[in-house]
This record gives C-alpha cells, structure tokens and sequence, in this order.
C-alpha cells in the first residue's frame, strides 16, 4: 500500500526540513501552502491540524503530525532509513543529538529570530538577549562540529540522517535571517567538518529538487541566498 502525505510548508520555514526528508526518502506527497503573508497559519483550518500555529504540519494515514523533530522521528522509523533502527546500539546517541537539534539548537534559534516573544518591545533588551543567544548558538555549532568529527554513522556520513537535512538549513537561516540584522557572528569557516557535511547535502537530488520548489539558489547551504519561491513568501 502506497503511503499517501500532505505537507503544509511555507517557503523556507521548517517544513523546509520535512520536504528534504521526503525527497531523500523517494515518497511521493502533495503539499499545502500555508500563506504566512495572509496569516493563514492562525486560521481556523490550519489551527485545528495544528493548534500551536507552527510550520510544518505533515498530514500522514495515522493523522496529522506536528513538531520538526517528531515528523522526521516518524518518517525515519515508519520507513527504516535516515535514522538508526530502534534495536541499533547508537540509537540512543542518535536520539540525544537529535533532540538537542531540536529542544536546544532550534529553541534558541527561534529566540534569536523573534527575540520580542520572549522578552517584549524594549530594543536593548532585545539586543541583550540576542548577544548571549548568539554565544549560546557558537557554542552548539561547536559540540556539533566536534560530533561530526568522531564520524558517526548517522551524521555527517556519506548517507545523511534526518539530523543532517535539520542541521544544514538550521545553518542556512543563521547565515540569512533576521533580514537586515548583523550575522557576522556566524562564520562557516569555523566548522569545518559542518562546512564538509553541508556540502556533500548540497549536491544530492533531494536538496536539488527542494531548490526547484522553494527557489533556494545553487548553494543553499554553503553559500545561501535569500529565497525566490514560485509561491509563497518565506516571511
């Protein structure tokens, strides 16, 4: 029996991650565009499938899942690859690294992207907030570049895992977003075994047919752009 999936994605948000997983994995899905421009995220519709209001929402024959991590958890295990089997000996590394992708990496992403939702309008409380968030991201970059050094199987290896396609455009929108902000705090260069992963991802055909779809540019992860999408906007 074929599975069937519906993706809700906006350009360049996190549905970005789901997409790359499907594409890796060969299944075939249909997607839904959730009109951020529009506000459609807070619509009745969108809430009732997801009420936190978040991109994405992957609609699977066992229901609508929400929450990055778990999707790609989901994916990984209902179709065994991507991830190491639930009986393998490094599940239990894989699970720690890919929740802290997820409950710490990402969290403090989204605080530096949104800081005034987590400490109100005040512009130098904003900037405060976003110096230590900015140290605290450095350092995540760091344990992670120093992960992908002792060459697990299940990240930064020839066959990526659902933590690479995370990782990758986690890193794609420190290098990009907030628009207009000052990211010289981030430098590829000094991650290079990060830097090495990104590229491998860059040249395989899921990452190509994600650029067709959300008009990422040639190198979305090395060298990122700011998305041209066919549909949507990214913001």
């Amino acid at each position: 029996m074929t599975q069937s999936y519906r993706l809700h994605y906006a350009p360049d948000n996190a549905s970005l991650v789901i997409r790359l997983a499907l594409e890796e994995l060969g299944l075939p899905y249909e997607t839904a565009l959730v009109d951020r421009s529009a506000g459609a995220q807070n619509s009745a519709a969108y809430r009732a499938i997801n009420p936190n209001g978040l991109i994405p929402v992957l609609e699977t024959s066992d229901g609508a899942i929400f929450e990055t991590a778990a999707i790609l958890l989901w994916l990984a295990d209902r179709h065994e690859t991507l991830a190491p089997a639930p009986e393998s000996p490094v599940r239990a590394a894989f699970l720690k690294w890919l929740f802290f992708a997820s409950n710490t990496l990402h969290a403090d992403l989204r605080i530096c992207f949104y800081p005034q939702k987590y400490i109100g309008s005040d512009a130098a409380d904003q900037a405060a907030l976003s110096k230590v968030i900015k140290q605290r991201l450095q350092l995540h970059l760091g344990h992670l570049n120093d992960l992908a050094a002792t060459k697990p199987t299940w990240f930064g290896a020839s066959q990526p895992s659902v933590i690479d396609f995370y990782l990758a455009c986690m890193m794609r929108w420190m290098a990009l977003y907030p628009a207009k902000s000052d990211r010289s705090w981030f430098d590829l260069g000094q991650y290079p075994q990060l830097a090495a992963l990104l590229q491998r991802l860059e040249s395989r055909p899921a990452t190509l047919a994600a650029q067709a779809a959300e008009g990422l540019g040639p190198t979305p992860f090395t060298l990122p752009s700011f998305a041209n999408p066919p549909e949507g906007s990214a913001t």
